[in-house]
């Protein structure tokens, strides 16, 4: 089997059942073909994607990508067994060569790829550099991004314990945060504040809503005002929620003022 001189633009195409055969059974008699099976609702799916498309590139015409969408070819989705997605499947000389299920990690879809395609020829062969080293953050992170939050959560639960950096705190705080879809109307919740100021459990739940949207400075000073007015357990629960989202806010001068304040508080 020879690999033939790819233009990047052949590198990655949509397919479909009636092009099927030969676009990628016949095509991986000549290149390995790895069919990507995804579906417009499938959040995993759209986060995988990129990553895909990013390995066709780096693996310079070692393998080419096909994607077709399985809403539109049930009879191919019946034949190859689809019970779930993403799958991926690789093709070599018109059969299966390998495949697997959901949204991996960059450095498990390499290995993937590196233990069925057939090796590189020692001219294209390059040393690896610390800067090719995938980062599983960056993949928790963008299945964050795309909901697809039991898999951020399964991935991160498996780094081991010392990869647990600063980083790996503030996806965690993410995930926390996108998983408890905060309940409650904003505009109620600010009523009941403005009539009882001492409401800290409307403020709590105010400041959920805030932050979830978006809008941390709002969130903060519903906290701050806890701990301004509180001695006991309501202040020590916002001083924590307020260090959990000081990790999240990306406004950095933002979150140095209400550190600020916390610790001018609780002095």
């Amino acid at each position: 089997m020879t690999t033939p001189t790819l233009n990047p633009s052949d590198l990655s195409f949509d397919v479909t059942e009636a092009d099927f055969d030969q676009t990628v059974l016949d095509r991986s008699v000549d290149v390995p073909v790895l069919l990507d099976c995804w579906a417009p609702w499938c959040g995993p799916c759209r986060s995988l994607k990129p990553m895909l498309e990013k390995l066709v590139l780096a693996y310079g015409g070692r393998f080419v990508l096909a994607k077709i969408n399985t809403d539109e070819a049930p009879e191919l989705s019946a034949a190859l067994q689809i019970r779930s997605i993403p799958l991926v499947v690789l093709f070599i000389n018109g059969q299966p060569a390998g495949q697997f299920n959901g949204a991996l990690p960059e450095g498990q879809i390499r290995a993937f790829l590196d233990q069925h395609l057939p090796p590189a020829a020692a001219a294209e062969a390059e040393p690896a550099t610390a800067d090719d080293e995938p980062d599983p953050l960056d993949d928790i992170e963008a299945l964050i991004d795309s909901g697809a939050l039991a898999d951020a959560r399964r991935l991160l639960d498996m780094l081991p314990p010392e990869t647990r950096d600063a980083r790996h705190q503030r996806l965690e705080a993410r995930l926390k945060l996108a998983s408890e879809r905060p309940v409650g109307d904003a505009a109620a919740l600010a009523a009941r504040i403005a009539s009882a100021p001492k409401d800290f459990e409307a403020r709590f739940q105010l400041a959920a809503l805030l932050a979830y949207g978006g809008d941390f400075n709002a969130a903060f000073e519903q906290l701050l005002d806890v701990v301004l007015r509180d001695k006991t357990e309501a202040r020590e629960r916002a001083r924590l929620q307020l260090v959990e989202w000081f990790v999240l806010c990306p406004d950095a001068a933002l979150v140095d003022r209400g550190r600020r304040r916390l610790s001018m508080y609780l002095n």
